[in-house]
């Protein structure tokens, strides 16, 4: 791969659930973007999923004497946060009912949820989510417990439920991505609408932590990190910028060796005090692998800076370096990348 093409495959970005516009795509070619999330909710079903996913297949970058395809991406979670819907699709019950459920049963179902994911083409699920919202704070915790996307109030019910939910999709050939280490149960803001998110309770060796630790023990491929500041952890950094976070946490203490992906570091207004090219270089930096971004414009100035600056930054290089590695084992494990 030449060095262009090494950072596209440290990139996603958005495009339609139901067609890729112009601008879309010329972003993605421009970029030679190697990863992309399917945005927007859909009711149009499996069969227009295919037709756009086949669409997204066509903009790979030619990579000489390799096939490396396209990993395509959603929010299948249930509940609310559930893209994909309409013939060819179950409706999935939000996370919440997901954890009422024996353990066996949702790992079957969520296996059968991901063969419908997979068979319309998407071969990554930004899910489960593992994060534990305690009872007193369900109705006010705005990106997970108003919508019932937790799996339980407690991190036992929690864990032991999105890693069935992440086995089953495993076994289906879709890649997971726990999210939003190191957890947002604990948090009133949402960080896709508010600035300077901070968690003040969560610490470094948390018991809040175990559904992490149980989906880096399943095989969990992905971990996604979130954007709000602990202020017990690292008060200066949002996690997504935090070598402590990703580095010092999740790879150390948690012992993951899979690839780190961004919550999105595009629309969130949460990282807007950065700019889109400080976003990618502080991301890579600390530790992350790939980088989302639901806009689209953002792909030009964030891989120039990471080209830009990676010659007088050994640090980076070997950032770039490390990521594409863990990036693309990721693609090999659901048929994604070939050699000769």
């Amino acid at each position: 791969m030449s060095q262009a093409q090494q950072v596209g495959q440290l990139f996603m970005t958005a495009v339609g659930s139901t067609g890729v516009t112009s601008a879309q795509s010329a972003a993605i070619t421009g970029g030679q973007v190697g990863s992309v999330f399917l945005k927007g909710h859909t009711n149009s079903g499996a069969a227009t999923v295919k037709h756009v996913t086949d669409q997204v297949a066509r903009l790979a970058p030619k990579v000489k004497g390799a096939t490396v395809k396209m990993l395509v991406s959603t929010d299948q979670e249930g509940g609310q946060v559930q893209v994909l819907n309409g013939p060819g699709f179950s409706a999935i019950p939000a996370a919440l009912q997901q954890g009422k459920l024996a353990t066996g049963t949702l790992q079957s179902d969520a296996r059968t949820w991901g063969g419908q994911l997979r068979s319309a083409g998407v071969t990554m699920n930004l899910a489960p989510v593992a994060d534990t919202v305690p009872p007193n704070l369900v109705n006010v915790n705005a990106p997970i417990g108003k919508l019932q996307r937790e799996y339980g109030t407690n991190p036992t019910t929690a864990a032991t439920h999105s890693t069935a939910f992440l086995r089953g999709m495993l076994q289906a050939g879709v890649l997971t991505s726990a999210k939003h280490f190191p957890g947002l149960g604990r948090v009133t803001g949402n960080t896709d609408f508010s600035a300077g998110v901070t968690d003040d309770v969560t610490t470094r060796h948390d018991a809040f932590l175990e559904p992490f630790r149980s989906a880096v023990a399943a095989g969990t491929p992905f971990v996604m990190v979130s954007s709000a500041i602990y202020a017990k952890i690292d008060p200066n950094n949002q996690a997504a910028f935090s070598s402590t976070i990703i580095r010092g946490m999740l790879r150390g203490d948690l012992g993951f060796k899979g690839a780190v992906i961004s919550d999105d570091l595009g629309a969130a207004v949460a990282v807007s005090d950065r700019t889109p090219a400080e976003r990618a270089v502080d991301f890579f930096k600390a530790g992350g692998n790939l980088l989302l971004t639901v806009v689209p414009a953002d792909i030009s100035p964030m891989t120039r800076a990471v080209l830009t600056q990676m010659p007088k930054d050994a640090a980076l290089r070997n950032a770039v370096s490390d990521s594409v590695k863990r990036v693309l084992a990721a693609k090999q494990k659901v048929g994604l990348l070939s050699c000769g």
